[in-house]
């Protein structure tokens, strides 16, 4: 039987539309773990079923239970393979080749590793804490090879570094490459590579200021009265320990000392309310610095100096919300998150601008995707290295910031 008789044989009849034959693809597997993890990325573990993914897939559920048997399942061979891919990049590059060489041989198999997998990188970024205990500790090892790795051939090529510039330095490097994880600014791929190359490089190359000891800053107590305040304030502590989905209106209430979660709902209308609140709140203290900044400046680019130390100063004075809003924006409730997203891409497009002021050779495109490597920084380093480490003191990631973005 020819192609023309299948074709004809497979039609109905009855005169009605041919039957359409579904043959799974080869890749199936592959496929739906880079569309779970897309998923995951952008709407958060707790945010995604089975159902979800399946839906994405325009297959059953009954069908992608024959390939995992859980979402957890799922997500956990995403992670560990994102994290096996960064491991990969450095090990399959320790060739013999000067440490110069290597070094950029390595950051440049991590970009390319970063720009293949951008779609899933907010996975690793955000949602590796809800990873059990022994998954946590796998990708944990993973992460510290490449850190190590990376953190080796910098000590190799910059020898008169101490060891704690050369951890910071090398913290750094991974933020900036991995920060194309959490926006979605298109530029070109071979563009892109370069742009991240030379933020990297020129991090890597970069002389850090003295570490300095800086004054614990100690929070004001916030007047009982202050009910709305004391709310929010313990909230985002929460959040920021344990994840937005694993509090509870009954966690806020006890954390803050009140009788119950009655109390709660006087001032908010729920967890939901909470959140947006607390996401308000950086999105009004970033707006607010830069129309001062702008006018107390002689030029584009010194009234984007003011704007970064405002932006640090801010960042190091409540960590806890810094974290909250890079990583909870898909737990805001819909309606507030599309304002939300708007007024952060407004203040991405502020800090552009000024930018281009101050590079005339960038694209608007390549000046907002640096401006969101900058501010990885801030929430990266405080990760790593809290606020009051001297090795990553406010003098010196702004520093950081002001080398990705001025070279």
């Amino acid at each position: 039987m020819g192609a023309q008789d299948r074709r004809t044989a497979n039609k109905a009849t009855d005169g009605t539309a041919p039957r359409v034959i579904r043959r799974r693809p080869r890749d199936r597997r592959a496929q739906i773990a880079a569309v779970s993890a897309e998923a995951f990325g952008s709407l958060g573990y707790h945010g995604v079923s089975m159902e979800d993914i399946a839906s994405r897939l325009d297959i059953s559920s009954a069908a992608l239970y024959r390939h995992y048997p859980s979402k957890y399942a799922l997500f956990r061979e995403e992670a560990l393979r994102l994290g096996a891919l960064s491991e990969a990049a450095v090990r399959d590059n320790a060739s013999s080749a000067p440490s110069e060489t290597r070094l950029t041989q390595v950051i440049d198999a991590l970009i390319a590793s970063s720009i293949t997998n951008r779609r899933s990188a907010a996975l690793l970024r955000w949602q590796r804490r809800y990873l059990d205990e022994a998954d946590t500790a796998t990708l944990n090892n993973q992460l510290a090879t490449v850190n190590s790795a990376l953190t080796s051939l910098l000590g190799q090529t910059r020898p008169e570094l101490p060891e704690v510039d050369l951890s910071v330095l090398a913290a750094a490097v991974l933020s900036v490459l991995s920060s194309i994880g959490d926006h979605h600014v298109s530029v070109p791929v071979r563009a892109l590579h370069a742009l991240l190359s030379t933020a990297c490089r020129a991090v890597a190359a970069s002389t850090l200021p003295p570490p300095v000891h800086a004054e614990t800053v100690v929070a004001s107590e916030i007047p009982e009265t202050f009910k709305h305040e004391l709310l929010l304030a313990r909230a985002i502590e929460l959040f920021h320990e344990r994840g937005y989905p694993n509090v509870s209106v009954e966690d806020i209430a006890a954390a803050a000392g009140l009788p119950g979660s009655s109390t709660v709902y006087r001032f908010y209308r729920g967890k939901g309310d909470i959140l947006a609140a607390a996401f308000r709140r950086v999105a009004d203290r970033v707006s607010a610095a830069i129309g001062p900044a702008v006018a107390a400046a002689d030029s584009p680019e010194q009234a984007l100096r003011t704007v970064i130390e405002l932006y640090v100063a801010g960042s190091f004075a409540e960590r806890a919300l810094t974290f909250v809003y890079y990583a909870e924006i898909s737990n805001v409730p819909a309606d507030e998150r599309t304002v939300l997203r708007n007024i952060q891409r407004l203040n991405v497009e502020e800090w552009a601008k000024l930018l281009v002021g101050a590079r005339p050779a960038l694209s608007a495109a390549e000046a907002r995707l640096l401006v969101h490597a900058a501010l990885a920084l801030v929430v990266d380093l405080g990760q790593r290295f809290g606020s009051d480490d001297p090795a990553c003191s406010r003098e010196r990631v702004v520093h950081l910031m002001r080398v990705v973005l001025f070279g």
